[in-house]
C-alpha cells in the first residue's frame, strides 16, 4: 500500500522560507514521476512542481525562481524548498506520485495516481 506523508508546513511571514518533505512508503521515489500541488480555500487544486525519474523538473509560472523540487532516493523522499514566500502561496500543499517515469501529465492533477493528506502553509503579510 502506497503512503505519502507530508511534513514541514507552518506559518511564516512574507519573504520567509519553508521546506516541505514527503516521505514515501510502499513506493519507490527513484524511477517515477512525483510532484507537489496546492489548494487554497475556494480554489481548484493546482500543480506547483514536478520531477521525473531523470531529474527533469517543471514549475508553475507563479513559483518559478522561488521554489525548488528535489528527491532523495536514498531516503525515499520528495522535497519542496520554498523561498521568498508570498501571501498568495498560502494553501494546503499535497505530495503526489505516479507510476511512470516521465511526468507525461505535466502539472495536471490527472497525471498523478497517489496523493498525500497535505500540509498547511500560511504566509502572512
Amino acid at each position: 500500500q502506497v503512503q505519502l506523508v507530508e511534513s514541514g508546513g507552518g506559518s511564516v511571514q512574507a519573504g520567509g522560507t519553508l521546506r516541505l518533505s514527503c516521505a514515501a512508503s510502499g513506493y519507490t521515489t527513484s524511477g517515477h514521476c512525483m510532484g507537489w500541488f496546492r489548494q487554497a480555500p475556494g480554489k481548484e487544486r493546482e500543480g506547483v512542481a514536478s520531477i521525473d525519474a531523470f531529474g527533469i523538473t517543471k514549475y508553475a509560472d507563479s513559483v518559478k525562481g522561488r521554489f525548488t523540487i528535489s528527491k532523495d532516493n536514498a531516503k525515499n523522499a520528495l522535497y519542496l524548498q520554498m523561498n521568498s514566500l508570498k501571501p498568495e502561496d498560502t494553501a494546503m500543499y499535497y505530495c503526489a506520485a505516479d507510476i511512470i517515469r516521465f511526468c507525461s501529465g505535466g502539472l495536471r492533477r490527472s497525471g498523478f495516481t497517489y496523493w498525500g493528506q497535505g500540509t498547511q502553509v500560511t504566509v502572512s503579510s
